[in-house]
């Protein structure tokens, strides 16, 4: 494995999608291009948090990244994609609608999940 496998492997998601340094430094925010550049020459190391903003933003896994696996399977790997259709728009706009019965189900369902949710944090 290269001793700049972290970089190496920025470098090479950022030229399989077609990305200069300046466009990824600027999806991912807090990250500025000559910094970006410093990552792919391995001359610094990105901090724990930007490692993980390139993960998501590549959809690879961080050990992917740190060079610990081949496999880069992110955290979306294997899931079903939704595919946009007519159907899932009318259904939004149903949920959406005030005047509907799903309306109310939805905001009650989305009101116990939160309570769930908040219940587990405790």
């Amino acid at each position: 494995m290269k001793e700049n496998v972290i970089g190496y492997r920025i470098k090479l998601l950022r030229e399989k999608v077609k990305l200069s340094q300046a466009k990824l430094a600027t999806a991912l925010g807090d990250v500025k291009q000559p910094v970006l550049a410093r990552y792919e020459l391995g001359s610094i190391m990105p901090s724990y948090p930007v490692l993980i903003k390139i993960a998501d933003y590549f959809n690879v896994s961080t050990d992917y990244l740190l060079g610990r696996t081949d496999k880069s399977e992110g955290k979306l790997y294997g899931q079903p994609k939704i595919e946009k259709s007519d159907r899932m728009e009318e259904f939004i706009e149903m949920c959406f609608d005030p005047s509907t019965d799903a309306h109310a189900k939805l905001k009650e369902t989305l009101k116990k999940m939160l309570e769930e949710q908040q219940g587990e944090r405790k």
